[in-house]
């Protein structure tokens, strides 16, 4: 609490100031005890007036006591709180009233015959909804819905799709194991939700994507649209292909192959869906993930906010911590190396974006979130570009084609630095051939690749596609940037 002259400056996010402390209408003020220890935490500031200016209290010591009692005696359990007195340069005193964010969740104020449980809704205090209420009784018995069983047996139930998944990212073997080692099946062969949502047959209502091409840059006439519903893998791959199917790209052709320019980061746009799906508040039944595709953005929302109850638009990106409001989920994403367990979906997004060519700082990434809604927005870097400005990029990044080409880069490259024998070598054969160039497509969408990522998509061995990265790199076409493991590659500009 601090107090400026005559001015009262709440610490807290949450806070309610009163002139005087209600003595019959102690539900008014009770409620929100109830409500901050339910959210985040909150304050209760007595003797201050509507616009922050201290008024003071006549008796503070009776309303200290008087407050002690009612808390104590109608709020079940009783949360954590503290009282601190308080007064201005006049002399005027105050009550603080702090509610500390509570590990016991529902905290229910108890009155009249009545026992309901309140939240915070805007600035106002509310009586919590059934699906609220489940949200609180998962907290307070630090549990998730994901790991709450379901009504399904394992019996009338596969995971084909995700033993396939696991073996195509991982190169691994599958194991039988791995759905109640993983929270998906409990010891008695009952489903978790987690479980429904990954398996073939999955029926989970809410479990659906929307998506829709818009025609402009408002909701106003769709070009093409499509609502999926099924498993979380299947959701995955159907919004993929649905935005790779409605957003551009476009190209410059040089002398020896095609430099392709893609309008958003393929790596950034899994990420955006991989982090609404994981995150989305399962518990709202009526709503779903929406994919909305626009000629300049593509907007992501889904229900349910930031899991502390903080808005991301208030948070410094990089310094979010990982607190996931469905861990069985987000544990099987990781297992598939689709995300990582450290948090760092909003920098990767951001930094993948910021890597395309013609990106500018106002096509940075965005995030909002509120206690219901999470959106993220990705621009496009070619909305609006002109051919000037493609050419731009071609000139300062160009590099002569006669120019030594067996550069060094400053990290060694990923097991491809070897140099093919120049005896050996047929002379005669194109430069970039039909696979190097499907090659350097993909390695332009996603500089994150790996040999194993594109074998399976060009039909080649590890080995083959380790052929083609060495040539391209020895000629002048490819580059890798900060080492084998973590690095990256960059198509390079050759005239």
């Amino acid at each position: 609490m601090k107090i400026l002259g005559n001015k009262l400056i709440s610490e807290c996010t949450e806070y309610d100031f009163k002139q005087e402390l209600e003595r019959k209408k102690i539900s008014h003020w009770l409620k929100s005890v109830s409500a901050y220890a339910n959210s985040e935490g909150g304050a209760l500031y007595y003797g201050v007036d509507n616009d922050g200016n201290v008024t003071g209290l006549a008796n503070p010591q009776s309303d200290s006591d008087f407050i002690s009692q009612k808390i104590n005696a109608h709020l079940d359990p009783v949360p954590d709180w503290t009282l601190t007195p308080g007064e201005d340069e006049q002399g005027h005193k105050v009550l603080e009233v702090l509610v500390k964010s509570g590990q016991f969740a529902p905290y229910y104020l108890v009155l009249d015959g009545s026992r309901q449980a309140f939240v915070r809704s805007g600035n106002e205090s509310v009586v919590a909804s059934s699906r609220e209420l489940l949200k609180l009784v998962l907290k307070g018995t630090n549990s998730s819905w994901d790991a709450l069983p379901s009504r399904e047996t394992v019996e009338k139930h596969s995971f084909k799709m995700l033993a396939h998944e696991y073996h195509e990212r991982t190169l691994q073997p599958w194991d039988d194991k791995y759905p109640e080692s993983w929270g998906l099946v409990l010891e008695d062969g009952t489903l978790t939700n987690g479980g429904l949502l990954f398996s073939d047959n999955c029926e989970v209502y809410q479990s659906r994507v929307f998506c829709t091409r818009w025609n402009g840059l408002t909701k106003t006439d769709a070009i093409n649209d499509a609502e999926y519903s099924g498993n979380l893998l299947y959701l995955l791959k159907m919004m993929r292909g649905f935005i790779k199917s409605n957003t551009a790209k476009r190209w410059f052709k040089l002398p020896d192959y095609r430099l392709n320019f893609p309008e958003y980061a393929d790596r950034a746009i899994l990420e955006c869906c991989v982090n609404h799906l994981i995150h989305r508040d399962m518990t709202e039944v009526g709503s779903e993930v929406h994919v909305d595709i626009y000629d300049d953005r593509i907007e992501f929302y889904s229900p349910g906010g930031m899991f502390d109850g903080t808005r991301i638009q208030d948070r410094d990106i990089l310094k979010v911590p990982s607190k996931r409001r469905n861990p069985i989920i987000a544990d099987v994403f990781t297992q598939l190396d689709y995300m990582e367990k450290r948090g760092s979906g909003f920098q990767k997004i951001t930094e993948l974006t910021s890597e395309l060519r013609l990106f500018t700082e106002d096509r940075m990434p965005t995030f909002e979130s509120d206690a219901s809604s999470f959106f993220t927005t990705v621009h496009s870097v070619l909305y609006g570009r002109s051919d000037e400005d493609f050419q731009r990029v071609i000139d300062q990044e160009s590099t002569p084609k006669e120019e030594n080409t067996t550069q060094k880069t400053t990290q060694k490259a990923e097991d491809t630095t070897q140099k093919a024998n120049p005896k050996t070598e047929n002379t005669t054969q194109k430069p970039v051939s039909d696979t190097a160039q499907k090659i350097l497509d993909l390695l332009t969408e996603d500089p994150y690749l790996t040999r194993q990522d594109i074998a399976p998509l060009l039909n080649l061995t590890p080995d083959g596609v380790k052929y083609h990265l060495t040539r391209l790199q020895r000629l002048g076409y490819l580059l890798r940037i900060e080492g084998r493991k973590s690095g990256r590659w960059k198509v390079l500009v050759k005239k």
